[in-house]
C-alpha cells in the first residue's frame, strides 16, 4: 500500500512555514469538508495532515520518521487510538476552582436583577406606574367629587392631568415594547442559555473542564449566554473553543492542556513559560478577535486563554488585564472576564446572540 505524505496532501514543501501549512489547509478544507461535497475520510485524512505539520513538536517528530505513516486503506479503518499530546501524562484530569461566591466581588451583584433586559427595551418597574396611576386618580378627584374651579386653576388642572395622561401614556408604551422583545427572544431562541456542545474526544478535555466552569459560574449572569465552537465568519470549522456574550460584551475563549509552570505574553506577543519562548502550542485568537470585530462592529471584545496543567504541578500566569488574549487560570478567568461581563448583567442583545448563534458550528445551534 503506498505511503501518504502529509506535505503531498497538503500541498506545500517540506520547508513551508506555519502560516502556509494554515492557507493550504483552510482553502482545501472549504471544499473537502463533508458539508460543503467533501468525504469524511479525506477530510479525516485532511485534518490529521494539519493537525501533525501545524505543531512543532510533532512536526519535528514526523520529519524524523518517528510519526506513525498513515496509509492509504481500500477496507474500513477501526476507530484510531487517542493520541498522546506532548505533556500529558495519561489519566490525570486537573481540577476546578472551587471557588466561594465571596471570593467574586461581581457574585453579588450580578443576579440582583433577575429580570432579562433585552437591549435598551425593559420595562419601567413598579414604582412609577402606581405613582402615575397615582397621580391620575388625584387630577380626577376633584372632577369626580364635584368641586368646582376658577379659570386660573381649572388651566393648571388642565395641565396637570394633560401631563399625567401623558406619563401614564408613556409608560404603557414601554412596558408593550418590553413584552413585545420578550416574546420576540422567547420565539426565536426559547430559553436556551447555551448554544452548541464542547468537544468529545480525547484530547478536548480542556474545552470539556472550561465547559463546566462557564456553566457553573457564568450562569449567574441573567443575561449571558454561552456558546461553544463558533466557526470565523466564512469558515466551516470551530475556530473558536467557547465565547460568552452578556450584552454587548463578548469574551471569546481558547481551551488549553500545557505543562505546569508560569505564563505570561512577551513584549513581541509571543507567548512565554518559565520566561521562555513555549513553543508546545499556539493561539488563534487575535485571528479570532480580528475575525469578530468585523461581524460585530458595535460590540466589545475581549480575548481569553484558559490554561489547565496537563500533569501535577504548579501553573500561574501573569496579570495582563490590557494584553488582547492573555494567559488566564480558570481563577484569573472568572474574577477579571467576569466582572467584565458583569457590567450590564441582565442585559440581553438580541441580534447580537442572533450573529453568535449563527457561528456555532453544527446541528446544535
Amino acid at each position: 500500500m503506498p505511503v501518504l505524505d502529509f506535505y503531498e496532501v497538503l500541498g506545500v514543501g517540506r520547508t513551508a512555514s506555519p502560516s502556509e501549512i494554515k492557507t493550504a489547509y483552510r482553502k482545501l478544507a472549504k471544499t473537502l469538508h463533508p458539508d460543503t461535497g467533501g468525504t469524511v475520510g479525506t477530510f479525516r485524512l485532511l485534518r490529521e495532515a494539519y493537525d501533525t505539520l501545524s505543531d512543532p513538536v510533532r512536526r519535528a517528530g514526523y520529519d524524523a520518521g518517528h510519526a506513525a505513516p498513515v496509509l492509504v486503506r481500500t477496507a474500513a479503518k477501526t476507530a484510531p487510538r487517542p493520541r498522546r499530546r506532548f505533556g500529558e501524562e495519561p489519566g490525570f484530569v486537573p481540577g476546578l476552582p472551587d471557588l466561594e461566591p465571596e471570593d467574586l466581588e461581581w457574585w453579588p451583584f450580578a443576579g440582583q436583577d433577575a429580570r432579562v433586559r433585552h437591549g435598551r427595551r425593559r420595562g419601567p418597574g413598579h414604582t412609577p406606574v402606581v405613582a402615575a396611576v397615582g397621580g391620575m386618580v388625584l387630577v380626577l378627584l376633584p372632577v369626580l367629587t364635584g368641586v368646582g374651579f376658577s379659570a386660573p386653576v381649572l388651566i393648571v388642572w388642565l395641565l396637570l392631568t394633560a401631563g399625567t395622561a401623558l406619563l401614564v401614556h408613556k409608560l404603557a408604551r414601554g412596558y408593550l415594547a418590553a413584552s413585545r422583545a420578550r416574546e420576540r427572544f422567547a420565539e426565536e431562541f426559547g430559553g436556551r442559555i447555551v448554544f452548541g456542545a464542547p468537544g468529545t474526544e480525547a484530547d478536548e478535555l480542556a474545552e470539556r473542564l472550561t465547559a463546566e466552569l462557564l456553566d457553573e459560574y457564568l450562569t449567574r449572569l441573567p443575561g449571558a449566554r454561552i456558546f461553544h465552537g463558533l466557526s470565523w465568519p466564512g469558515s466551516v470549522f470551530a475556530d473558536v473553543d467557547h465565547a460568552v456574550l452578556c450584552g454587548k460584551r463578548l469574551v471569546l475563549i481558547e481551551s488549553k492542556l500545557w505543562l505546569p509552570g508560569h505564563y505570561e505574553t512577551g513584549e513581541d506577543d509571543r507567548l512565554l513559560r518559565n520566561g521562555r519562548a513555549f513553543r508546545g502550542g499556539g493561539s488563534r485568537l487575535a485571528e479570532s478577535l480580528a475575525a469578530y470585530r468585523e461581524l460585530l462592529p458595535g460590540v466589545a471584545l475581549r480575548g481569553a486563554m484558559i490554561i489547565y496543567p496537563s500533569r501535577p504541578g504548579d501553573l500561574s500566569a501573569a496579570d495582563e488585564p490590557e494584553a488582547p488574549a492573555p494567559p488566564m487560570t480558570p481563577e484569573q478567568f472568572l474574577h477579571e472576564i467576569g466582572g467584565w461581563l458583569a457590567t450590564e448583567p441582565s442585559t440581553v442583545d438580541a441580534a447580537a446572540v442572533r450573529a453568535v448563534r449563527g457561528q456555532v458550528v453544527g446541528a446544535q445551534r
